[in-house]
């Protein structure tokens, strides 16, 4: 076969994620365009993983979503992925850690290697209460379309059809749970990993040169809607079908200008395994939550003596528990979400100038130093450094 003298042949369809730039807020910024240029780089550097590491015969973890990587990723959660395939059994064993969920979800396909998702999308997701896996535990489960004959040990089904499982360590205490550590095997008789030949590594590299516009595509439009159907400051709860059947996501679009805040407030409800709240870019990349404070949970949180939640989105600290950080951003997206709870409050943003904030709070909410602030974030920094996201 013949093979082109320049590798960026194979990659002319990167300019499709920068062609998606009109379905930015403002397309005609240059520092939006600067910003799509950052995230075709980010998912182009994940596309690798997506399409050379493992096969489904071959199947090993790869770090999927992180703030490396590509787009969203929730804060609170270790991401990974392999390609599996629906006729074939594979085992995940290891240890379960202590973080707060550990869950499985098997699916058609993973967003980006596709160019539509298959509708229906053909997921199935168990976690660690499904399976009743406990704390620090040593297990097995058994993936496989049906129950292997004679085998009475813990079992999960996957979609005929499956292409891909993704697995999610979802934390709550940051510094002190453990990660789960898990292999992954096909069970069935196959052949060694081969060799690729020239022509499968050209496919691949175009398909990888495809990755970020497939990304920006999917989620590019879900945060747009997001903002046409409510505007900007109004939570919208949703719930999407397959994936993680627990969770109540509750998306908003924020705005606000220099010398405001605005303010988050709902009830907790009674029974909440897991929730969080995070503010993300307006291109749905989440922003920096290392060393900026623009996530909380369940954990982090402080309720107010009322029982509420306030958290305060500000560009600069404003001295009160909660803040949420926008790391420079005065648009951007909001995620929150409600995971197994007996409730799903939907919370309400309102709009106050910073400097009349504690008007709009109860009178004995906290104040938080400089000294704790910076204690904090320093806490924080150490925390996320010690897990492994990627």
């Amino acid at each position: 076969m013949q093979i082109d003298p320049t590798i960026l042949a194979y990659l002319r369809d990167l300019e499709g994620a920068v062609a998606n730039l009109k379905d930015t807020w403002h397309p005609e910024d240059p520092a939006y365009r600067a910003d799509v240029y950052r995230q075709t780089m980010a998912s182009l550097s994940y596309a690798y993983f997506a399409f050379f590491h493992a096969d489904a015969e071959h199947p090993d973890w790869a770090p999927l979503w992180n703030p490396v990587y590509t787009l969203q990723p929730n804060p609170d959660d270790i991401y990974l992925q392999s390609p599996i395939r629906g006729d074939l059994t594979y085992r995940v064993s290891g240890n379960r850690g202590t973080c707060k969920i550990l869950s499985f979800t098997t699916q058609k396909a993973l967003s980006g290697t596709v160019d539509e998702m298959p509708r229906p999308s053909g997921h199935n997701e168990v976690d660690c209460t499904d399976l009743g896996l406990t704390p620090g535990e040593d297990f097995e489960v058994i993936f496989s379309a049906t129950r292997p004959a004679g085998y009475s040990g813990r079992w999960a089904t996957i979609d005929p059809e499956a292409g891909g499982m993704m697995v999610r360590f979802r934390s709550y205490d940051w510094l002190n749970e453990v990660d789960p550590v898990l292999s992954i095997e096909c069970l069935d008789a196959v052949p060694p990993k081969p060799r690729l030949t020239p022509d499968e590594i050209l496919t691949r590299i175009q398909a990888m040169a495809k990755f970020p516009a497939r990304k920006t595509n999917l989620y590019y439009a879900m945060q747009n809607g997001v903002r046409e159907r409510v505007g900007y400051n109004v939570f919208e709860p949703v719930r999407y079908p397959g994936a993680l059947v627990k969770q109540t996501y509750w998306p908003a679009c924020f705005q606000l200008e220099p010398g405001e805040a605005l303010i988050i407030e709902t009830d907790l409800p009674k029974r909440r395994p897991y929730w969080n709240i995070q503010l993300n870019d307006p291109y749905f990349n989440a922003l920096e939550y290392v060393y900026r404070l623009s996530s909380t949970n369940g954990h982090y949180a402080q309720a107010s003596s009322d029982g509420r939640l306030r958290a305060v989105i500000a560009l600069e600290d404003p001295g009160v528990p909660n803040w949420l950080d926008p790391a420079g951003y005065t648009e951007g997206g909001i995620y929150g979400r409600w995971y197994d709870c007996d409730s799903e409050p939907v919370p309400t943003i309102k709009r106050v100038p910073l400097n009349a904030l504690r008007d709009h709070l109860p009178a004995d909410t906290p104040v938080v130093t400089p000294e704790q602030r910076a204690e904090e974030l320093r806490l924080r920094v150490r925390a996320c450094q010690r897990r492994r996201r990627w």
